[in-house]
């Protein structure tokens, strides 16, 4: 049975273990990674999932952005356990995640990510959000929580730090 919880700090090494199984070496490397350096994660969006054995199964994570000088939360990463791929704990995450944003008055959310893939979630291609370089322009996606969120939204993506 698998259960979530919010991400506790005695959880980020056992996150950060099962990011880098999951992703490339040099995934720090990328821009959106910049966006998030220095900024802490959302409050009571970025959620652990856990297993029977109570091992890490699959997590996820908010940053907060501004786009064009308008709040949004960037997605990601979110990664599952090679073990539990497959299970549907990837949409579970993002599911129950992005239902506890919009409770908190989140409006738009933010990723970089395959379309084909994240359409099925409801994301789609922001043409007028531009991502730190090198981001492909093709791969940068919102999901609106609030119908309209994204309308008229436009610009640069920026680091925002939502606590200060």
């Amino acid at each position: 049975m698998i259960t979530l919880h919010q991400e506790k700090p005695e959880d980020w090494w056992e996150v950060e273990a099962l990011y880098d199984l999951c992703f490339a070496p040099g995934r720090e490397a990328l821009s959106s990674y910049r966006l998030r350096e220095g900024i802490s994660t959302v409050a009571g969006l970025s959620l652990v999932a856990r297993d029977e054995l109570n091992s890490v199964a699959g997590a996820i994570r908010y940053w907060p952005v501004l786009v064009g000088g308008v709040e949004a939360l960037l997605l990601g990463p979110i990664a599952v356990h090679p073990t539990h791929q497959g299970e549907g704990l990837g949409a579970v995450l993002m599911q129950d995640s992005m239902a506890r944003a919009k409770a908190l008055g989140w409006a738009r959310v933010l990723l970089v990510g395959d379309e084909p893939y994240y359409g099925r979630f409801g994301f789609s291609k922001l043409d007028d959000v531009v991502m730190p370089p090198p981001t492909n322009p093709d791969r940068v996606l919102g999901y609106e929580l609030i119908e309209g969120a994204w309308d008229g939204i436009r610009g640069d993506v920026e680091k925002f730090d939502a606590g200060s």
